[in-house]
């Protein structure tokens, strides 16, 4: 049984955000409560919908000593018994810890890994799944930065990924995907191996990070272009150094301006993610309640052409629909991998 005390600290914490957010005037504190207030809605609703069914269990029950209402009694703690456990699963699903970056919007970065030629194809291949996936969920995706590779694909591509829930349902796609297939260039007809590394990271707001202008060190320079009239001959292009971290972030399109701001949103976002990191390895023990570390070096998927099959290691799902959920149907994959987490953590709150 889920303690009732719990439930009222919950409900009582949510009537208290609903009167602050009418009483405060500060722009920050204001969307900070409305992150609060999203974040906790879901919950109420589900323990409201739970204790409605359990108060009217509990008035059908007394109702059994009155012989005029015990048939009607009885049929309707049938009908309230049918729906009280799945209440109850969704109640306990609502209560389980929540990330507090669900919501938010996410730099993806996609850049080759082993393979050549074939990795750069294959990031390209990436990047078109994730817009594919992007545009099915309704969220908005602009390109922060491109470098195309020669043969195709690319050598770096990160984007700024933008809608609801957009973090909750792309946070375990970070690290190593793998491609089994054969290349085009490939004359035997060999199947190659290769691979390509997705960073996923939650987008900051300048309220998140500070950074302040002793940290970083600021370059300008030329960038480069496709030829012809598309040659950028100003020194536009913006390089931002970090200098406690090492961090380098570019931008290279034909604003200085917008370089400067995009270089800096990426920064934010990089800077915010190592924040993560380092708390997730603080709270180490916590780690076995999540599908994978996150590491981008951890082998999460690979996509085999010649069978057809794609396979989750971190869950061992296996599905024979490639050519789909390279085409952005990734509903399944994500379902499962969120299905496991839930499961984990929930395993681990009842230990």
């Amino acid at each position: 049984m889920i303690p009732q005390s719990r439930l009222q600290e919950i409900l009582d914490r949510f009537a208290f955000i609903e009167a602050k957010m009418n009483a405060v005037a500060n722009p920050s504190e204001i969307a900070q409560l409305g992150r609060d207030y999203a974040a906790l809605l879901p919950v109420v609703t589900t323990i409201r919908a739970w204790q409605k069914a359990d108060s009217e269990l509990s008035a059908a029950r007394e109702l059994l000593s009155d012989p005029d209402m015990r048939r009607l009694a009885e049929e309707e703690i049938a009908e309230i018994g049918e729906r009280l456990p799945a209440l109850e699963e969704d109640l306990r699903l609502a209560l389980l810890p929540r990330d507090a970056d669900d919501d938010r919007a996410v730099i993806l970065e996609i850049r080759p890994g082993t393979g050549g030629d074939e990795a750069a194809l294959f990031a390209g291949d990436l990047l078109r799944m994730y817009l594919r996936y992007a545009e099915s969920q309704g969220w908005k995706v602009e390109i922060l930065e491109e470098h195309a590779a020669d043969v195709g694909g690319y050598k770096e591509v990160i984007a700024a990924v933008r809608g609801t829930g957009v973090y909750a349902k792309l946070k375990f796609e970070s690290g190593v995907h793998r491609v089994q297939r054969v290349p085009v260039t490939e004359a035997s007809g060999r199947i190659h191996t290769s691979a390509a590394t997705v960073a996923v990271l939650p987008e900051a707001e300048e309220i998140d990070i500070e950074i302040p202008a002793s940290d970083i060190r600021i370059d300008t320079m030329r960038a480069s272009g496709a030829g012809g009239q598309h040659v950028n001959t100003t020194d536009s292009a913006v390089r931002i150094t970090h200098l406690p971290t090492g961090i380098v972030v570019t931008s290279s399109e034909k604003s200085q301006h917008q370089n400067r701001a995009r270089a800096m949103e990426v920064l934010r976002a990089r800077l915010y993610d190592l924040e993560r990191q380092q708390a997730d390895t603080a709270r180490a023990a916590a780690r076995k309640g999540q599908v994978g570390s996150g590491d981008r070096s951890e082998r999460i998927r690979t996509y085999n052409f010649p069978q057809g099959r794609v396979t989750d290691h971190r869950i061992g799902l296996t599905l024979y629909r490639l050519g789909e959920v390279l085409e952005g149907d990734l509903d399944e994959v994500i379902e499962a991998l969120v299905a496991a987490d839930q499961a984990a953590k929930l395993a681990e709150m009842e230990a």
